[in-house]
This record gives C-alpha cells, sequence and structure tokens, in this order.
C-alpha cells in the first residue's frame, strides 16, 4: 500500500517521519539493515560480525526493526531453535541509503578526527566538549 506523503517533513516537529528518521539512524541500525541485506542471519552470527553490538542492543534493535516492518524473524520451530532474521521488502528499500551512510563513515572517519583535534586546539580543549 502506497502511503500519501505528499505533506510529509522531517523538519517539523509534529511530523511522524521523524520517528521514522529516529528509527533508521541509530547506531546499530545502521549497521543491521545494510549486514542483512546480504541475506538472512541467526542472531549469534549477527552478534559476532557486528562488532561492540551486546546482546541486549542487538536483541533490542531486532525487535524495533521487526516491529516497524523492516525486519522479518523467521523461526523454523526446531529443536534446538533455529531463527533467522531476513530484511523486509520495506527494509530492502532502506538498506542501500544506510549501506551508503555506512561507506561514508568508512571513508570520512579520519576527516572528523583531523577536524576534531583542529577545533579542540583552537578552542583550548584537549578532548572533547567539556574536556581540559
Amino acid at each position: 500500500m502506497e502511503n500519501d506523503h505528499s505533506n510529509a517533513s522531517v523538519y517539523s516537529a509534529s511530523c511522524p517521519s521523524r520517528a521514522a528518521l529516529e528509527l533508521v539512524s541509530s547506531k546499530w541500525s545502521l549497521l543491521i539493515v545494510p549486514f542483512l541485506a546480504a541475506g538472512p542471519a541467526r542472531n549469534s552470527e549477527l552478534l559476532r560480525r557486528i562488532g561492540g553490538v551486546s546482546q541486549k542492543m542487538l536483541t533490542q534493535t531486532l525487535r524495533e526493526l521487526q516491529r516497524n516492518g523492516l525486519v522479518e524473524r523467521i523461526d523454523y520451530q526446531t529443536v534446538p531453535p533455529h531463527v533467522e532474521y531476513r530484511l523486509s521488502p520495506l527494509g530492502h528499500s532502506l538498506s542501500q541509503t544506510l549501506a551508503v551512510v555506512d561507506r561514508w563513515a568508512e571513508t570520512h572517519h579520519a576527516d572528523l578526527t583531523q577536524a576534531q583535534q583542529r577545533f579542540d586546539a583552537a578552542d583550548g580543549h584537549a578532548g572533547h566538549p567539556g574536556g581540559k
């Protein structure tokens, strides 16, 4: 079903698109959605391949992505349990955009660090805001 988005504006505080923006801009969503674009994955694989994510954050993020229709949970009803996560069609429509953001971060992280160092040196701070 195609939604009417002609009046949508992420710049409006009352627009529901803000919630969508918040969901997809979380650090873990930015990593999970493009990862799942390659195909279904089990929880253990996601935990192993996405460095730094805790089991709790992975579970919370997957549930939120599932709740919003971006990820599907497939339970194969086996013993021992076999569950996989995959992108829904809506999730696939987002994955390429988020992959571009991931590549941008990989390409420009050093530029960001240099800009922070220049700013901190000019501002008299040794680290990030509040640090001296």
